[in-house]
């Protein structure tokens, strides 16, 4: 479905109607060429996602402090832990403006600080007025992060309604590890 929103696949039938610039993480890194550094793949990733030169190099130094990458940046991201990989490519996409951003399951990448740097900035962009599409089954992040629950099973929307009652009927709603994680901060984690 993400893919459909972004516009990288198209529908078998029917049509999405989107308005606005769309951003996001449906693979973090995806776009990314191994043989290239991290810097390299910054402006590489940045200019997939829509990004200007000048809008790039004016949030460079922004991106990769939110990367926290350190001396790897000019390392090529085939040497890159898959946690690194995908902490630059969050980094890129969060600092995209746009109108529209896409997140799936990014915030369970990752160690606790990083996750919870992620949702500060998630919650950021979601305060600014930018619509979030986010795919989820933790239940603590989706209470979090949403406004209003979709359930798809099999093709189909099955609810679309308030968040409590769509965790309600995945029947999430009383998975104590997902109150455990809400507690400690884990509000990317999978439950």
């Amino acid at each position: 479905l993400l893919k459909l929103i972004n516009g990288v696949m198209r529908p078998d039938e029917g049509r999405i109607l989107t308005r606005g610039r769309i951003a996001g993480l449906i693979a973090t890194g995806a776009g990314f060429h191994p043989q290239l550094s991290g810097r390299d793949n910054l402006y590489l990733n940045g200019a997939i996602l829509g990004m200007s030169e000048p809008e790039i190099k004016r949030k460079f130094d922004e991106i990769v402090d939110f990367a926290d990458i350190g001396k790897f940046l000019d390392t090529p991201v085939s040497h890159y832990s898959s946690g690194m990989f995908a902490r630059l490519g969050f980094a890129i996409a969060i600092h995209v403006d746009a109108d529209i951003f896409l997140a799936d399951e990014v915030l369970a990448v990752g160690d606790k600080p990083f996750k919870k740097k992620c949702m500060a900035k998630m919650q950021e962009i979601r305060q600014q007025g930018t619509t979030i599409f986010y795919v989820s089954h933790a239940s603590s992040s989706v209470r979090a992060m949403c406004d209003r629950v979709l359930v798809l099973e099999s093709g189909h929307l099955n609810f679309d309604g308030d968040v409590e009652q769509g965790i309600h009927y995945l029947q999430y709603d009383d998975d104590e590890e997902t109150k455990e994680a809400l507690a400690d901060g884990e509000l990317g984690a999978d439950v």
